[in-house]
């Protein structure tokens, strides 16, 4: 028998024609994460989600699911999409492809759910992205099975000092080093991976932390490259 979800909260992650007149969807879905489903007839002129199954939109969706793939049976749209333009979306679309890689299908994360839709109306409003975006990357890799260790020093259990500084190895966490090590480029300041535990970022953190955050997302998804970090360039 196949599994029958009505009315469930979701976002589409991404969406690309499938036959002549249908769209393959990947969504990401509060109680059962995320899933492929196939939208009939989505694109054809007199399609009921013509223009709605779009990213960033607050939806709910019901789907049959047998196997992997399911089949969309109905969609609304709950809310107005959040004006998303320019580096807000660019960041979007980043996050999005960052769920997709990461996290495996049909693998609930509620909290990574909600997490997410306010995430975008932060974006929406015009906060300042890089903060949201280091945030959203802990809290996917948390998600993911990849938490980050950032009080403590996880060979000697010593806590993070604020003055110090550390080099963040991915399998294990941070090891202190002197400021003038030759990795100088690959530390991060305890202050940084303190607030970045906390969520309270300050601009002085951003550059540290992007350099960290990038570094566990290339280490862990190995040579596949980020195709919307492209976009950025």
């Amino acid at each position: 028998m196949p599994l029958r979800v009505t009315l469930e909260p979701s976002y589409i992650l991404h969406g690309r024609p499938y036959s002549e007149s249908s769209s393959l969807l990947e969504i990401f879905s509060r109680a059962h994460g995320r899933l492929g489903l196939v939208a009939r007839g989505a694109r054809g002129s007199r399609s009921r989600w013509k223009n709605m199954l779009q990213p960033f939109r607050p939806l709910l969706l019901s789907w049959n699911l047998r196997g992997e793939l399911g089949t969309l049976t109905g969609a609304e749209q709950v809310a107005s999409p959040p004006g998303m333009a320019g580096d807000p979306l660019l960041c979007g679309l980043y996050a999005n492809e960052l769920l997709m890689r990461f996290l495996h299908r049909a693998d609930p994360h509620q909290d990574l759910f909600e997490h997410y839709g306010a995430m975008l109306a932060g974006l929406a409003d015009g906060r300042p992205p890089q903060p949201i975006l280091r945030v959203f990357e802990y809290r996917l890799l948390n998600a993911a099975g990849f938490g980050l260790q950032l009080d403590r020093e996880p060979s000697s259990g010593r806590e993070i000092r604020a003055d110090a500084w550390y080099l963040y190895v991915p399998e294990s966490g941070p090891v202190r080093r002197e400021a003038s090590c030759t990795d100088r480029e690959e530390l991060v300041s305890g202050a940084a991976l303190l607030a970045l535990k906390s969520g309270d970022l300050e601009t002085r953190h951003l550059k540290e932390l992007k350099n960290l955050m990038r570094r566990l997302i290339r280490h862990h998804l190995g040579d596949r490259v980020i195709m919307s970090q492209q976009l950025f360039l």
